[in-house]
């Protein structure tokens, strides 16, 4: 069956006798009537104004329409909201309830200076990226510059800033991850183990808390950088919390002279994975053999854990500690090894591996969810200093949902959600905008199967006091 469409009404076949009829005529509406949620969040926290802050704006004053603090929020919450090109904004410009939540004091943009920007209250494409392209060069289209050392400032204070008093002890995560690139960016080399061109960010977490983000390329170690990176952050947090025991954790490509000898020193513990060899698979030789045994004999996997002492013949200052685990499965023998600076009274072997080891792999999960729900690998400007700056944005954005998991998600079933997740389910939101002389109203659906669970988090971010980064 056809159907007759005019410009202004399009007609559908129903599952039953009632035709659908649908036209673009319901006024001013937003799909992202849950961006009230993260302006709620940076209200209670100021984060988007402190990160706004390591910015320095050139511009003449007088001539500015979209301040600094505006433009960090718009490209904020805009990452957050799944609108990961800065093409994106220049339809996003018009949406008055973004710019409610940005900060705008005239939502509908009737005010702007020129006839071509009226009704457009936000930023469009341009202004978006003479803000990533000032870290690059200045010139007189760019003339916003960003300070590197106040942003990596800022990611540890909001950390700090997230705990009431100081913990006993914190687990700082490192990893080093691939960002496939497609073209031609500064920094591009071909890695042989992710099989293509990338760059090789360095991401340290604690917890769900995200420390640093640093792009790199990839043509160095995994570990390149790390102790520079570790010893600015082991500092300010010492600064804060100065009987904290903090404790490094990584893979194998952290276990390093230059890492390892520095924590010795600065008596930071660490524990990271071991590269297997062949002196370390002799060492752990009775061990494998008695495990095969035991699978043998059950048909299920067997582990059998070794504790002793090592030293490298070459690259390493002295001997550590190393833990073996000589495993068994269907496939054959499965050994892993452990290097650390944890004393055998505080962690046995077999909990150390299976209870503080393992559990770095929810770090990866937060760097997927990163990368996948954030948009972090969208570096494809052509300087490495400007695919950093995106690489921040995209870090300041996972930082603004998990402090709204945190804060707001606390207690309720979405409270270990994923960003997508939570964008899915809180962000994207149907709502009604009216804009009155006092007020903006949100009308938001009826039908919105999570109201109640938007009202109770709206109420929990608003219980406690407001928290300054």
């Amino acid at each position: 069956m056809t159907t007759d469409c005019s410009p202004h009404q399009l007609e559908f076949q129903g599952l039953t006798r009632r035709m659908v009829v649908a036209s673009f005529d319901g006024g001013t509406l937003s799909s992202d009537g849950g961006v009230l949620l993260l302006g709620e969040v940076d209200r209670r926290l100021g984060l988007l104004g402190q990160f706004a802050a390591c910015f320095t704006d050139h511009r003449n004053p007088g001539l500015v329409e979209h301040s600094v603090p505006e433009l960090v929020r718009q490209r904020v919450f805009g990452l957050a909201l799944s609108y990961e090109d800065l093409n994106d904004h220049d339809e996003l410009r018009t949406d008055p309830l973004l710019a409610a939540v940005v900060g705008k004091a005239d939502p509908t943009g009737s005010d702007r200076r020129q006839e071509q920007d009226r009704g457009k209250p936000l930023a469009g494409k341009s202004t978006l990226n003479r803000l990533e392209w000032g870290a690059v060069k200045q010139d007189r289209y760019r003339k916003i510059t960003v300070d590197d050392e106040a942003v990596d400032r800022f990611f540890v204070d909001v950390f700090l800033s997230a705990h009431e008093q100081a913990p006993a002890e914190i687990v700082l995560d490192l990893d080093a991850t691939d960002d496939p690139l497609h073209g031609e960016q500064e920094g591009r080399f071909f890695h042989g183990y992710y099989g293509g061109y990338c760059y090789l960010p360095l991401y340290i977490f604690c917890g769900s808390h995200l420390l640093c983000a640093r792009l790199r390329r990839s043509d160095i170690d995994a570990s390149s950088g790390s102790v520079a990176e570790v010893e600015r952050i082991v500092a300010q947090i010492r600064e804060r919390w100065p009987e904290v025991r903090i404790i490094l954790r990584g893979d194998s490509g952290f276990a390093r002279e230059e890492l390892m000898g520095w924590c010795e020193q600065r008596a930071v513990d660490f524990v990271f994975g071991l590269a297997r060899n062949g002196r370390l698979q002799r060492a752990l030789g009775g061990e494998l053999a008695q495990a095969q045994a035991l699978y043998e004999k059950s048909g299920k996997a067997a582990r059998v854990f070794k504790d002793f002492v090592y030293r490298t013949r070459k690259s390493w200052s002295r001997q550590r500690r190393v833990i073996g685990k000589a495993e068994h499965l269907a496939m054959g023998a499965n050994p892993r090894y452990l290097v650390t600076s944890l004393d055998s009274q505080q962690w046995a072997s077999q909990a150390l591996y299976e209870e503080l080891y393992c559990a770095r792999g929810e770090m990866e999960n937060r760097i997927k969810e990163q990368q996948l729900c954030l948009f972090a690998d969208r570096t494809s400007t052509h300087f490495l200093a400007s695919n950093q700056v995106r690489l921040w944005f995209s870090s300041v954005a996972y930082i603004l949902l998990n402090e709204l998991r945190r804060l707001g998600l606390k207690g309720t079933e979405l409270a270990r959600a994923r960003c997508d997740t939570i964008r899915l389910k809180l962000l994207k939101v149907g709502a009604q905008v009216r804009v009155t002389v006092r007020k903006v109203w949100v009308h938001l659906s009826s039908s919105y199967p999570y109201a109640a669970l938007f009202t109770q988090i709206v109420g929990q971010l608003r219980a406690g006091p407001p928290v300054t980064v």
